[in-house]
């Protein structure tokens, strides 16, 4: 598939800005069954430096710094992108999860596609006992790791509902878990909380999903949003596998990768800082649709 990507985010300030400094992770990801064919971000008033950078997780980072007074913000990605994804393995072909756990705590590698640095508790996706033991249910002893990583994405989708006004980006997600409500994130957070009470690596990826209208109804154009999915480490001989358990399936065609991290705080989409008083509106808006070549 090869995807055209409108992203648009517009902030309006009460009060003139006198500068802002801001880091976008915008740019997809040229690689995990991806490659971008073109894309280019542009800023409404115009950056007067603007520089680019790879991440420790290897996402694409640009950086801007705008110095004259703006009261209006607008940041536009847009971007072409060829997704040909292999499919996942047979789950039962991967290992027992206690041997990947076993062999994520024995790596010595520290380089960015190491399992060790998705082991350990992170800002969004802290232990707690609640979500380990709802894992637990789905990892009996010798369990392949896919068998029980996909139940337990499974029974994610099933049990929590999707609920836009349940939760908000600092909402706990031990909260989350408790009302069994909440949004992609809160699903991804949960479910990388759950992994990791176990001792398996689990990563959070941000990136978008095609959606396809229904039957007879036309597409409305920007009705696409940004999105979350779970990175799940199956091993040295599988690595890193996707698995979406908002919609409860094996990340495939229909998803682009955008950024990876230990949470949320190390994709934020947009970060940084700004020179002014009052307050703002945010509006974001993302329209992904099929090329047409």
């Amino acid at each position: 598939m090869i995807y055209d990507i409108a992203h648009r985010t517009t902030y309006n300030y009460d009060a003139p800005v006198a500068s802002a400094r801001c880091a976008m992770r915008l740019l997809p990801r040229n690689d995990r069954g991806q490659t971008v064919l073109s894309d280019r971000i542009e800023l409404s008033p115009a950056a007067e430096v603007v520089s680019d950078r790879i991440d420790f997780h290897g996402n694409r980072v640009c950086e801007a710094h705008i110095l004259k007074p703006h009261t209006k913000l607008q940041i536009a990605l847009a971007a072409r992108v060829e997704v040909d994804r292999a499919p996942p393995p047979a789950p039962a072909l991967t290992p027992a999860w206690e041997i990947v756990r076993n062999a994520a705590y024995a790596s010595n590698v520290l380089a960015a596609s190491s399992p060790a640095h998705y082991i350990y508790v992170s800002r969004f996706a802290p232990l707690f006992d609640a979500a380990t033991n709802y894992a637990r249910e789905s990892f009996s002893p010798g369990r392949p790791l896919l068998e029980g990583a996909l139940e337990l994405m499974m029974r994610v989708h099933a049990d929590f509902a999707y609920d836009t006004d349940a939760t908000h980006v600092a909402t706990p997600i031990a909260q989350a878990f408790a009302r069994r409500r909440g949004v992609c994130q809160d699903f991804a957070h949960i479910m990388i909380a759950a992994l990791r009470g176990l001792g398996l690596p689990a990563a959070y990826v941000s990136g978008y999903l095609r959606t396809v209208a229904a039957p007879g109804q036309a597409r409305l154009e920007g009705a696409d949003s940004t999105h979350a999915w779970v990175s799940v480490w199956c091993g040295p001989e599988f690595g890193f596998l996707d698995l979406d358990p908002t919609n409860a399936m094996a990340v495939g065609n229909d998803h682009i990768a955008i950024a990876i991290g230990r949470d949320y705080a190390d994709v934020s989409p947009i970060d940084g800082v700004i020179l002014g008083a009052g307050g703002q509106d945010l509006d974001v808006s993302v329209d992904v649709k099929e090329a047409a070549i």
